[in-house]
């Protein structure tokens, strides 16, 4: 089994839709690439992971964000819902998180250890939010973090270059590219 998986954060029509509640910058640009790189990952065995934001419709559950975002991302309703054409395989993982970060108050990290998983490839939005909380955690909990920079996008653009900026200082190699990404679950390092 593969030891790395391709983790496909927020995805979802509230941040990439036609009609965003919170418009991730660049966001619809990167779905053709996410869904590449989703196919691809798919064909070497790799586990795909969908992470998705959802709150509950009571809104119990957005904490501080309600303070600088609008309602998104409530359960049952279509901004909580993967951007088309993306979609979720019988096969694949999902992971519903509350807060930025894949790993807090989830079970990201059993999963991962379940699955053998040592090298995490992220794509998705946002890169200065939701990405960049869960490379930061997955790097403290000892992963091999990879984020596959032509398949994120920020919430704007000079946000997303600063997240980008800072996440290159955590690991060396942790910024690569969707063909290096390919590689390596093709059986390549990937670098």
């Amino acid at each position: 089994m593969p030891d790395r998986c391709l983790l496909v954060i927020d995805m979802q029509n509230d941040f990439v839709g036609l009609k965003p509640a919170m418009r991730c910058e660049g966001g619809r640009e990167i779905i053709p690439g996410v869904a590449e790189l989703v196919e691809e990952t798919r064909q070497t065995c790799a586990p795909v992971i969908w992470v998705v934001q959802e709150h509950r419709r009571q809104l119990v559950d957005f904490g501080r964000e309600r303070d600088v975002s609008p309602v998104h991302c409530v359960e049952g309703t279509p901004g909580a819902a993967l951007v088309e054409p993306l979609h979720r395989e019988p096969d694949d993982y999902l992971v519903v998180k509350r807060r930025f970060s894949a790993f807090l108050g989830t079970d990201l990290d059993l999963l991962l250890r379940g699955l053998g998983i040592r090298e995490l490839y992220l794509s998705g939005c946002a890169t200065d939010g939701c990405v960049r909380a869960t490379a930061v955690d997955g790097h403290q909990l000892g992963y091999h973090v990879r984020v596959v920079r032509d398949c994120v996008a920020g919430a704007a653009v000079q946000r997303h270059e600063a997240a980008l900026d800072y996440l290159s200082s955590l690991q060396p190699g942790l910024l690569v590219s969707a063909r290096q990404a390919r590689e390596a679950f093709q059986g390549g390092d990937g670098r």
